[in-house]
């Protein structure tokens, strides 16, 4: 059995979007976009995770994979709901119209076809992907409404009654927008609006509408947003919101901003945990495999868990209570021990710095600046150097460094930095207050985190 400790990473192969992520009879559940025959992109599958604390994952078996005419060449991502005591996953169908003779995997010139399908569990143990499968919303023929390659991504929740679904879509490829349904009993749906807007880029993909308090804020991850960033077209952003139950209107109240500053983050989806805070993960985008003893090369993982609050209009992204309790032994051993995560908090001041196993991290402009060029393996085509916006003066930092993953909070989650990294070295030196590790010894179990 493969598990986890703080980051949910591909078990072998390939992961990408979490999916489904859910607390469902007392387990946190968390699918992903998985490929499991080999360590690139390929035919989507759902992989499978659970836990009860939202730090230590075990993963189980496939969930969810190609059987039906309308999702044989992937089922894409999606969200999940309890519904009458069962696990209702809602996820996006694709089937290819033309294939490649030498890879069945890939859809030349994405000429294929997406509808969006359910697939309910009565246990969340056991999925049948033959008999307890369907289509819900056939592909979508009329463009004013929505495309018919580019509409995806289904995020269902209920409200007062009524089911409500957002989707990712485009239209024309020209500007993205979210389009959404409504249903009384959430299996039959109809077309409710739709909002399109520039911030969106050309596709927007993976949206997310939710409450907080009395307001609504607003995630996805558009496509070609930004030409500015070197491999980075598409971006996770956020925004606070307004939405119209009635007429499921969606407004913009802010300018969209970047979810996570190291911009290797996308594909983030929230739920409430069982203490009903909004808890938000997301795809940390690796550009190659990592070799690791206890498991298959993989290539894929989730940031931690994060709390999604909102503070004098600003959307903050705060290290979850479970993750806190982790790590509460205090040592005063400057190494990062490699395979096993460790936590530093500090304030800086003005030019002060800390460098955390190669990777560097400084303030400069009224900024929290990161680099991570030395433990990044000589890949090229990546943004390397990253910062946050202006911060009047505050400069409190609390960062979790793992094998494959750094994570800077700044501020009690005003902004985020998280940068995959390769090739850490042990050494942490610079202006460092505080060190924690884990309250168990993770190392015998063989997982790196």
């Amino acid at each position: 059995m493969v598990r986890d400790v703080l980051h949910l990473r591909a078990p072998g192969n390939w992961m990408n979007d979490p999916n489904g992520f859910i607390y469902f009879r007392g387990k946190y559940h968390l699918f992903y976009q998985y490929f499991p025959y080999g360590p690139m992109w390929g035919t989507m599958h759902w992989g499978h995770a659970v836990s009860e604390d939202l730090v230590r994952w075990e993963h189980g078996d496939i969930a969810l994979f190609p059987t039906k005419g309308y999702d044989r060449n992937g089922v894409f991502s999606g969200s999940a709901l309890e519904k009458d005591g069962k696990l209702y996953l809602y996820y996006s169908a694709v089937r290819y119209l033309e294939e490649d003779a030498e890879n069945i995997h890939y859809a030349p010139h994405d000429f294929y076809e997406t509808s969006q399908a359910v697939l309910v569990s009565e246990d969340g143990v056991k999925f049948d992907n033959w008999k307890e499968k369907s289509q819900i919303i056939p592909v979508c023929r009329n463009e004013e409404t929505a495309n018919a390659v580019h509409t995806r991504d289904p995020k269902v929740w209920k409200e007062n009654g009524i089911y409500y679904m957002v989707l990712g879509s485009t239209y024309r490829e020209q500007v993205g927008r979210a389009v959404f349904y409504r249903s009384e009993n959430g299996v039959d749906w109809e077309y409710a609006n739709q909002l399109r807007d520039g911030q969106f880029g050309r596709i927007l993909e993976c949206p997310d509408v939710f409450r907080i308090g009395e307001d609504y804020i607003f995630l996805g991850s558009p496509m070609y947003v930004s030409e500015d960033e070197p491999g980075y077209q598409h971006h996770a952003v956020c925004a606070r919101a307004d939405f119209d139950e009635k007429t499921c209107g969606l407004t913009l109240l802010s300018e969209c901003r970047y979810v996570d500053y190291g911009l290797d983050l996308y594909a983030a989806q929230t739920n409430v945990d069982e203490e009903g805070r909004r808890v938000m993960f997301a795809w940390m985008r690796m550009p190659e495999e990592v070799k690791a003893p206890d498991r298959k090369p993989w290539i894929g993982m989730m940031c931690q868990p994060r709390v999604i609050e909102l503070e004098g209009g600003h959307i903050y992204f705060r290290i979850h209570p479970n993750v806190e309790k982790y790590f509460e032994k205090e040592t005063a051993e400057k190494s990062t021990m490699r395979g096993m995560p460790c936590r530093i908090r500090t304030v800086l001041g003005k030019g002060e710095s800390l460098n955390a196993g190669g990777y560097r991290i400084w303030e400069e402009d009224d900024r929290i600046w990161t680099d991570r060029s030395r433990v990044y393996a000589g890949i090229r085509g990546h943004k390397l150097v990253s910062s946050t916006p202006g911060l009047a003066g505050r400069y409190e930092l609390d960062i979790f460094v793992s094998p494959s993953l750094i994570e800077v909070f700044v501020n009690e989650g005003q902004y985020v930095i998280s940068s995959v990294v390769y090739g850490l070295g042990a050494e942490l030196a610079g202006k460092i207050d505080k060190i924690y590790r884990p309250v168990e010894n993770i190392i015998a179990t063989g997982n790196e985190v």
